[in-house]
């Protein structure tokens, strides 16, 4: 790779590792609804009109059923969830828990029929990730809550769930166009709920600008910079950063907001990160796999 990609990579690696702390430091002073309509009207003001101007709105529009299905399932559902659990989990530990989409995903593609079917090494990468999610629960139960559990678990899923729409039916489709009209819906959708959950009083400085960096960074300038990524280096390589953004989430939460580096985030994180490698050696039939979850909004 040239110096130029290893910067996209590099930038990519920290930009969506980062949304996990800002969504922690965001959820103190506002609610989760209010803070996914924050950054998602950010991300459409920005996107929406670079997407016009190449006239990419019109033919997702066209495609509207799939595109509010895609929506739902990777940005509406998952953020909010995500964000309300980490009203009561650390960042770091919700960053680790999203490693295990790679694993979802693959069990996904191979239930949908579109692989040939798993093989050991596969099966192994399975197992190994399956021990990853029981060791961080196991060393980390008494930090997490049954509710926030369920709702990660929902936002695992749902992060595994929308690239299958995005490969089915949307694939033909722009991907600046797809992403801008996403989250213009997403945010149209939580406006009147933001205006009932809307702070009293002007949140402090630290969670405005979280809210303004996730909108800004981690949603409009990240999905620039991930498309000029994959035309680079090609949509499966570019997958890579989904093994690292767990790591850079760990990092920040540990060393910005001093959450504890447990064992079972230690342990975990070497299983889950393990597992995912060998679980997604999946041989799909037909055209290339897809976007990886990044194009989806990971956060």
């Amino acid at each position: 790779m040239t110096k130029r990609t290893w910067l996209l990579f590099s930038a990519m690696c920290i930009v969506w590792g980062l949304p996990y702390l800002l969504i922690r430091v965001s959820v103190e002073s506002v609610s989760p609804v209010f803070l996914v309509f924050g950054r998602t009207a950010i991300g459409a003001v920005l996107l929406l009109p670079l997407a016009a101007v190449r006239g990419q709105i019109s033919p997702v529009l066209r495609r509207w059923r799939p595109l509010l299905a895609y929506t739902a399932v990777e940005i509406a559902v998952p953020w909010v969830l995500l964000s309300a659990a980490e009203t009561r989990i650390s960042s770091s530990l919700s960053g680790l828990l999203v490693a295990a989409v790679p694993l979802v995903g693959t069990v996904m593609v191979t239930l949908a029929g579109r692989s040939e079917g798993l093989r050991r090494i596969q099966l192994l990468g399975l197992l190994i990730g399956l021990l990853g999610v029981v060791a961080v629960l196991g060393f980390d139960l008494q930090t997490i809550t049954l509710g926030a559990g369920l709702e990660m678990a929902v936002v695992i899923v749902c992060y595994a769930g929308g690239p299958q729409i995005l490969a089915r039916r949307l694939a033909d489709l722009p991907s600046l166009g797809v992403v801008s009209c996403s989250l213009g819906l997403c945010a149209l959708f939580y406006l009147p709920l933001a205006v009932i959950t809307a702070p009293r009083s002007l949140p402090p400085e630290q969670a405005l600008a979280s809210i303004l960096v996730l909108g800004v960074i981690c949603t409009a300038a990240a999905f620039i910079l991930f498309f000029q990524l994959v035309a680079a280096i090609g949509a499966i390589r570019a997958t890579v950063i989904t093994y690292v953004n767990p790591a850079v989430a760990v990092i920040l939460g540990v060393t910005v907001l001093h959450e504890h580096f447990t064992a079972g985030i230690g342990i975990g994180f070497g299983l889950i990160l393990i597992g995912s490698v060998l679980a997604n050696r999946v041989r799909v039939r037909g055209a290339s796999p897809p976007l990886p979850r990044a194009l989806l909004a990971e956060l």
